[in-house]
């Protein structure tokens, strides 16, 4: 039955896929990460303090190469330049991974023009670390076995839950969190990508996400004409409800703009560099764990040490790339991955096709508006599907070795103590900020580390 599921060349890396069939599947890659790619830049410029007026379009001019080099490292990524790139179905976007301890240097530095900058150089300089990391993965890899990158893509699949609910519930900043609206508009879009997912077949099974978002699309404009668009706070101030579509966005966005490099100064700081580096030593093994879940999970097969060396090079100096484009570290992306896991669609041309739309909405700013005015509970909709399957890769990354007492000790110390540290950061508060910089971000970090430290000093099982 698996087999019969996975006839067609959308299910073959190197399959030849017509455009008319990879456009739309492509897409799909585009909608499900749009939103995501660009929040990082969002919460960190505006942590800095460059959001305002008088700094002209320069956050605009961020989010626009944003979509850029996300379109260009997938292209690398997909078909490699040399050792630069793994040649595996994997979406490249700007980390959110990053956002804990980018907020603890803005802390230190005072925030402004000054700390993004030195975010910048920090980035260039981690890119190229992570680049050297993967030159050395091969000798490296005995100490990421199944059971350790299982253990990691479990917690990027678990971390990841939470942030698909709250977009379920129209974004937690939102004044209408978790309404009766964003409710039912989230779980109509689920509703609609089950239903296309398993009771239609070919083409429509396969773009099974793409439809719901547009079906959800359409039924937020039709929720616009029918329903209040506004309400008022407890604090009497009149609101925009979050699943109502920004039109005026679209109409005042540009219909062509040239990126522009080095929009930010690069500022060499240590206070930036020392907990910038330790994060590319864990997205490095992010990435590991991203390439294995989307290898296992789409593929059915573990990765090579080629993929994965050229994966996390591409991963390093990817982000390198970005950060002389103002932009945040540019990683594999989990929510695509769990796209992927979920619909088993793994053509190069497929991602390839998003990869060049992403370049287009980083030329065409009109074209990434009519994608960015994307309801949150839309994307939740969706988002709670893909994040939940990324659980399950890892679970059978996890199995595919014998569950003996070693490895059971090493996922449930990891998931346990790791993953909850990190997703209850408060119980670090009193220790100091290094560890909190390292650790409190993301449970991800604290769960991967913990997960190779008990791989290298537990005894190895009897044969």
């Amino acid at each position: 039955m698996e087999r019969q599921k996975r006839q067609g060349a959308e299910y073959e890396f190197y399959g030849k896929l017509p455009l008319k069939k990879a456009i739309p599947l492509g897409l799909q890659h585009v909608l499900a990460m749009f939103v995501g790619n660009l929040t990082p830049i969002l919460i960190i410029s505006g942590a800095c303090g460059i959001a305002g007026e008088e700094f002209g379009s320069l956050q605009v001019d961020l989010l626009q190469n944003a979509m850029l080099i996300a379109g260009i490292v997938t292209l690398i990524q997909l078909f490699a330049i040399g050792p630069v790139g793994g040649k595996v179905p994997i979406i490249m976007g700007t980390s959110s991974g990053f956002i804990g301890v980018f907020n603890s240097v803005v802390q230190v530095m005072g925030g402004g023009i000054l700390a993004y900058g030195a975010i910048m150089c920090a980035s260039v300089i981690g890119g190229l670390f992570e680049g050297i990391l993967g030159f050395l993965l091969k000798p490296l890899r005995r100490f990421f076995p199944a059971v350790v990158t299982g253990t990691v893509v479990l917690s990027i699949g678990l971390s990841l839950i939470a942030v698909g609910v709250n977009s379920f519930g129209g974004g937690n900043t939102a004044n209408d969190f978790g309404s009766v609206e964003n409710l039912l508009l989230g779980a109509a879009v689920l509703l609609i990508i089950v239903a296309v997912k398993h009771w239609m077949k070919g083409m429509a099974s396969a773009s099974s996400i793409l439809i719901g978002i547009v079906a959800g699309y359409i039924i937020a404009a039709i929720m616009g004409l029918v329903l209040p668009t506004t309400a008022v706070n407890a604090d009497g101030v009149e609101y925009t409800k979050a699943w109502v579509l920004n039109w005026d966005k679209v109409a005042n966005a540009a219909w062509f703009s040239v990126p522009k490099l080095m929009p930010v100064k690069l500022v060499f700081d240590w206070r930036a560099i020392i907990p910038v580096l330790i994060m590319f030593v864990v997205t490095a093994v992010e990435t590991v764990g991203d390439i294995s879940g989307v290898m296992e999970g789409g593929m059915g097969r573990e990765a090579t040490d080629k993929e994965l060396s050229g994966g996390v090079i591409c991963d390093g100096i990817g982000s390198s790339l970005a950060a002389l484009f103002g932009v945040l570290p540019n990683t594999s992306f989990s929510q695509n991955v769990g796209l992927v896991t979920m619909t088993k669609i793994v053509n190069r041309m497929a991602l390839a096709s998003g990869a060049v739309f992403l370049i287009l909405c980083g030329l065409f700013p009109k074209l990434a508006a009519l994608i960015s005015i994307m309801p949150q509970s839309v994307l939740g909709g969706a988002a709670v599907m893909m994040f939940s399957s990324i659980v399950i890769s890892g679970i059978q990354l996890i199995t595919k070795e014998p569950m003996t007492m070693r490895n059971i000790t090493i996922v449930s110390v990891a998931l346990g103590l790791g993953y909850g540290i990190g997703s209850s950061s408060g119980i670090l508060a009193h220790l100091p900020q290094g560890i909190q910089l390292i650790f409190g971000g993301s449970g991800i970090v604290p769960a991967a580390i913990v997960a190779i430290i008990f791989n290298i000093i537990l005894p190895k099982d009897a044969e």
